[in-house]
């Protein structure tokens, strides 16, 4: 893959968590499904990991757990809760908590496990690499 084409995986993912966790968080409050609703809620999360990918030069190293997670979530955690303050959505500190826990999990947790995927890959490679050798020099 381009480092183009990850970049924008990786921008799509965290958006496509962000709405997850929305859509679960509202799902589990029993809200409508209203489109309206769902980006009300939606947009101080989105708006907060932008400016998480923003702080973080997140383009350069997409896929790392830190910095880019780490300043990704954290900043979709605090500006999202900032942004809900200020536009007098509910931030409760039950909320925060689980708040913090699923978009860690979310934003950060995919990242670990792109990272354990990439090296047990390579892991694997270098293993067939190796076990091509010793039968190349056996004939």
């Amino acid at each position: 893959m381009t480092k183009s084409g990850t970049i924008a995986l990786a921008a799509a993912v965290d958006v496509a968590l962000v709405l997850l966790f929305v859509a679960i968080g509202r799902r589990s409050h029993d809200e409508d499904g209203a489109l309206l609703g769902f980006l009300i809620t939606a947009w101080p999360f989105l708006a907060g990991a932008a400016v998480g990918w923003l702080a973080s030069l997140a383009w350069r190293r997409p896929l790392a757990v830190a910095p880019t997670g780490v300043v990704v979530w954290a900043a979709a955690v605090a500006l999202g809760m900032v942004f809900r303050m200020l536009t007098g959505q509910g931030v409760q500190l039950s909320f925060v908590i689980v708040t913090a826990l699923v978009l860690a999990a979310f934003l950060v947790g995919w990242r670990a496990a792109a990272l354990l995927v990439a090296r047990i890959r390579r892991h694997r490679g270098r293993r067939e690499t190796a076990g091509a050798a010793v039968v190349i020099g056996r004939n």
